[in-house]
């Protein structure tokens, strides 16, 4: 489907189209109607003046005098002719020669205006007159060559048209305009949304028309459900997984009792079941401690974001002497950020774990999201790489955790059509994670 702005345009411009062919079409027969309307007035003036100079001789015979009407009608082929019949007997005018002029024959006391062919097929407008006088029947046609007008009448409709086209033209140009204006608000608000989906706002501000208000009041109030949402289901993941953190410990402690001695295989199963338990629990409230102290925007900034990150882990890490080296552009990154910290946050507690003491973070931002993260722990065997992201599987069973962190990344670059790489850190030595996430994947 065209856009808007496409279709309005397209429907103003045939209207506006329209509209100027049929006026021009009537501005043309208006204008030479009038020219016909003066002419017939002048050939009507002529007409009753030849009817005037009408006398009655004695021997019942009715003359007229072509003296008292214009020479122009005596001047051969002027364009200017009358034919005057009384009865039967026809007197043309001197300018028609021989020309035989065909009239239409009217009534006592009617008159007709009409086109007839003129001495060289020339347009005539002619006009009859019919009158019963001195008791015979008298019929007088005035005829006027229009070549002359219908010359300038062209002339005046070239001009108009010229003039129309250009008035046409400037109401096109100043609709179109008017379009655009019209439609900024939809354009406001279309760059807004794009905005939401990149993650830089959470609503649209952009004033719009009436028509369009509560459309956008709706989205407004689907994207405040769905953040509220969001944060109620974070919150309570986080509020359940710090309920049951007790029970379980308490749980664990339990299967301590010597009442569980006569049945190994009973205390066997239930401390696996609350370790399995335990583990999701643990998940959830990194989780939750590592989004602690983000702010509500969506948008981020990776370089601010991973040294707020950094602090948080050197809280946690603090028995161990860390040195994390961050190298991220300093600028807002239009990005999930739940999804963003998530997976940093899961790749550096996984190299904070195995570090011995320097970390690498690098951001690169060109067509896709590059994250590389690299520590100087003891790095990871190329047999044992294929096996990283499978949840619950370590490799090293001294190291506490849960095997949950590199899972999760897993998840979350699948969701967003990404990859992700593990090898070893030529500069460092140990275990290097590469992801590459596409920036407009949602």
């Amino acid at each position: 489907m065209m856009s808007l702005r496409q279709r309005l345009g397209r429907g103003l411009m045939a209207v506006l189209c329209a509209i100027f062919i049929l006026h021009w079409l009537a501005a043309d027969w208006i204008i030479r109607s009038a020219a016909e309307k003066q002419m017939a007035n002048r050939l009507a003036d002529d007409g009753y003046s030849l009817l005037e100079t009408l006398a009655y001789r004695d021997d019942d015979q009715v003359t007229f005098d072509s003296f008292h009407i214009s020479s122009v009608y005596n001047r051969r082929l002027s364009g200017h002719y009358y034919l005057v019949k009384v009865d039967a007997q026809a007197y043309p005018s001197p300018s028609l020669l021989d020309f035989p002029l065909a009239v239409t024959a009217v009534g006592p006391e009617q008159s007709m205006l009409y086109h007839a062919a003129g001495p060289n097929h020339t347009p005539l407008l002619v006009l009859s007159l019919g009158a019963v006088k001195f008791g015979h029947r008298i019929s007088i046609s005035i005829a006027e060559d229009l070549s002359a007008v219908d010359h300038d009448i062209t002339a005046i409709r070239v001009a108009y048209f010229g003039l129309t086209l250009l008035i046409l033209l400037s109401a096109i140009g100043l609709l179109r305009w008017d379009i655009r204006r019209a439609l900024r608000p939809l354009y406001a608000v279309g760059g807004e949304l794009e905005q939401v989906a990149n993650g830089g706002r959470q609503k649209i501000d952009a004033e719009v028309p009436d028509e369009v208000k509560p459309l956008v009041m709706e989205i407004n109030h689907l994207l405040a459900v769905v953040v509220r949402r969001l944060q109620q289901s974070r919150t309570a993941m986080g509020n359940l997984a710090h309920a049951l953190k007790s029970p379980m410990a308490l749980l664990l402690r339990i299967t301590e009792d010597p009442l569980f001695d006569s049945r190994p295989d009973l205390r066997l199963q239930v401390s696996a079941q609350a370790e399995t338990i335990q583990r999701y629990i643990e998940r959830e409230l990194k989780r939750a401690r590592i989004a602690g102290d983000q702010q509500a925007a969506p948008a981020c900034n990776p370089h601010r974001e991973i040294i707020a990150l950094k602090k948080t882990l050197r809280a946690i890490y603090a028995d161990k002497p860390l040195d994390i080296q961050v190298t991220a552009p300093n600028q807002a990154l239009h990005f999930d950020r739940e999804d963003l910290m998530e997976i940093l946050g899961n790749l550096l507690d996984n190299a904070c774990k195995w570090a011995r003491q320097r970390i690498d973070v690098e951001l690169e931002l060109a067509e896709q999201l590059l994250i590389r993260v690299a520590d100087d722990g003891p790095g990871c065997a190329v047999q044992g790489l294929e096996h990283l992201t499978r949840r619950g599987r370590r490799l090293d069973e001294s190291v506490q955790g849960h095997g949950l962190g590199l899972g999760i990344v897993a998840d979350i670059v699948t969701t967003y059509h990404g990859r992700m790489e593990f090898g070893r850190s030529k500069a460092l030595g140990g275990f290097l994670a590469t992801v590459s996430l596409p920036l407009h994947c949602h």
